[in-house]
């Protein structure tokens, strides 16, 4: 039953309003007939005619005529909801965010989505997914640090950096380390053909051992070559041996020498003694990544080592010799781009240290 037709009463300001949103282009389908019922409503128009011209049913014009009459224009507003209460609350989260402080359960390395949501109980691990990523939170990504407990870590990363940006005049810069037990892997590869068609390269997972070379390498910081020389071990004396091919690789130059903190790099000032145009510099303690030549290290072993097979630790030496010379041929130094040195603590970067 349709209550009874309320008079609608427009003032002149009231029918500029809805007559402007009646052509307004961008108005809603619903606010442009609710302004139409009101306006014909206004001019004396049964609720069923009105109803038929806009193309409702009468209760919708009965019910935005008493709205109208009742409150005016507000009344053409809708009203808010309440809404479905939501199920998990900021209790929740904290829940969440507490259960990560606390170490996983027994025998697993880390937390997942599934143990929390079991260790909870009472959430759904599509909440806890959801959850996580709103906070940018990834249980599977893994990143790790070094912190360096060297007071003087600012003074000697400063002078190393500083060979980098401003080597001095007439002396020559070289990074100096050593990459040890490099095996020589024999094992089977080729190409593989999946059933869908893709080809990829491939390899066995069983292989044989022909034993392992220590690489010593120095890379000089103005052109980038490398001049390396293979050692079955990485003592003191291998390490002196090959600073000795490297002076004499350099004539009557000054050589500042680019060096980390292991123990057969030390305490050489016998050495020292005898060349004395060489000097050498120490990264910080825990910043050997400091030292350029291991970012060739890391170019080797991807251009170079993973994916290949050896029969013989002579071809295992041979194979880094060659690409030690097809690297010269096309060398560049490396671009140091960061010229300021702080010394900062993790301080707030860790959630926990166990």
């Amino acid at each position: 039953m349709i209550p009874e037709a309320r008079e609608v009463h427009l003032s002149r300001k009231d029918r500029k309003v809805l007559e402007a949103c009646c052509r307004s282009p961008v108005t809603l389908q619903r606010d442009l007939k609710r302004a139409r019922i009101v306006l014909l409503a206004a001019d004396g128009r049964s609720t069923r005619s009105i109803a038929k011209e806009v193309g409702v049913q009468p209760r919708i014009v009965s019910l935005w005529r008493h709205r109208y009459a009742d409150q005016g224009l507000e009344g053409l507003q809708d009203k808010p909801r309440p809404g479905k209460q939501p199920i998990y609350t900021k209790a929740t989260d904290k829940r969440i965010l507490k259960l990560l402080d606390k170490p996983p359960p027994d025998g697993f390395a880390r937390w997942t989505g599934p143990l929390l949501a079991g260790a909870l109980g009472d959430v759904d691990v599509q909440y806890v997914w959801r959850f996580l990523r709103s906070h940018k939170i990834d249980l599977a990504a893994r990143k790790s640090w070094c912190e360096s407990n060297d007071p003087n870590f600012t003074a000697k990363a400063a002078d190393v950096v500083g060979l980098y940006v401003a080597p001095p005049a007439k002396a020559i810069v070289l990074c100096v380390d050593e990459k040890p037990s490099i095996q020589a892997l024999e094992r089977a590869q080729g190409y593989l053909k999946l059933p869908n068609g893709r080809a990829l390269t491939g390899q066995s997972h069983d292989y044989k051992r022909h034993g392992t070379t220590t690489l010593f390498a120095a890379l000089e910081v103005a052109t980038g070559k490398i001049i390396a020389a293979h050692s079955k071990r990485r003592r003191r004396v291998e390490f002196l041996d090959f600073m000795n091919s490297v002076t004499a690789a350099f004539p009557n130059r000054k050589l500042h020498v680019i060096l980390d903190n292991l123990n057969t790099h030390k305490k050489n000032e016998h050495w020292l003694k005898a060349p004395p145009n060489v000097q050498f510099h120490f990264t910080p303690t825990s910043a050997s990544w400091l030292n350029q030549v291991e970012v060739w290290f890391s170019i080797l072993q991807g251009q170079s080592l993973s994916g290949t097979s050896f029969t013989s630790l002579t071809q295992l030496q041979e194979h880094i010799d060659a690409y030690v010379n097809a690297y010269n041929d096309r060398a560049e130094p490396f671009v140091w781009t960061k010229k300021k040195v702080r010394q900062r603590r993790f301080k707030g970067r860790r959630i926990t240290q166990l």
